[in-house]
């Protein structure tokens, strides 16, 4: 039995996973999830992560394998890392097998990830850095109307005539936001209108990966927002992607997940080579 923990610094948050690996069986042991805001992000690495150990009874020297992913390279304490998409890949397999494809939401940008049943990744494709399609985005829009990142996906599902936001610039986005605001568009059509206009860039880059089975599992911060969840199977039926969209209470760790066992995987890997070695 060893012991592995995957750390995911993103831009919007830090995700921290602790497992218990015995061959093919895990057993996922703790969990934290830290927003940054204005903090200093690996301070607030470090403490979220003796926060786990400390929850969990454990001490660092516990964990045989510390993998970190997304900006958590500099991590100096780590034993290594991980490419996000391998993360985000193996991570959505844990929390779907059916998993396929997988939606990275995060606070910059969206991604679209195809993959096999063991979590290599096949083929992938990203939306640019400027674009009006990302979790800061939306963020943004909810402070302008006065509502919390909670209401969003609910609000959004009330539309009944949605206002649909052409531009895949932020900046020029939140303009036509502004002038919707002043024409008396609801909050609800113009929430349904981002969502279905981010969607539809998602649906296509799903489209443009060529993935035409299973399942694809939104993660990152957006993964749990319901009305871009509804807005993208909208979409994905326009684009005939035929895919079953869906996300999980714990997407916002499929990083975190994955490199926690992709962290095991290189363990074992790692320890049979030195076994090969001594016995030569």
């Amino acid at each position: 039995m060893i012991t592995t923990a995957g750390i995911d610094i993103g831009t919007g948050a830090v995700k921290v996973a602790l497992f218990k690996s015995d061959g093919d069986k895990t057993e996922w042991i703790n969990k934290r999830t830290e927003r940054i805001r204005q903090r200093d992000p690996y301070e607030l690495t470090k403490s979220a992560y003796e926060e786990v150990l400390k929850e969990s009874g454990m001490t660092p020297e516990d964990v045989h394998y510390l993998a970190t992913t997304g900006e958590g390279e500099s991590i100096t304490y780590s034993t290594g890392h991980f490419y996000s998409m391998t993360t985000h890949a193996r991570g959505a397999i844990y929390l779907d097998p059916d998993t396929r494809a997988v939606l990275d939401i995060g606070a910059l940008h969206g991604r679209a990830i195809r993959t096999d049943e063991r979590g290599k990744v096949l083929s992938y494709k990203m939306t640019s850095q400027c674009a009006s399609g990302s979790g800061q985005f939306l963020e943004n829009i909810a402070r302008y109307l006065g509502i919390s990142q909670d209401e969003v996906g609910e609000l959004s599902q009330q539309a009944d005539d949605p206002e649909i936001v052409s531009s895949i610039c932020a900046v020029l986005a939140e303009t036509d936001v502004i002038n919707m605001v002043s024409r008396g568009i609801s909050t609800s059509n113009i929430l349904k209108g981002i969502h279905l206009s981010m969607a539809g860039r998602l649906a296509k880059l799903l489209k443009s990966i060529k993935a035409t089975e299973g399942v694809v599992m939104a993660t990152g911060g957006l993964a749990l927002d319901t009305g871009l969840l509804a807005a993208l199977r909208e979409e994905m039926e326009k684009e005939k992607v035929e895919l079953e969209a869906k996300s999980s209470p714990d997407s916002i760790y499929a990083g975190a997940i994955g490199a926690a066992l992709w962290g095991a995987f290189r363990y074992q890997k790692l320890a049979e080579l030195d076994k090969l070695a001594k016995a030569s």
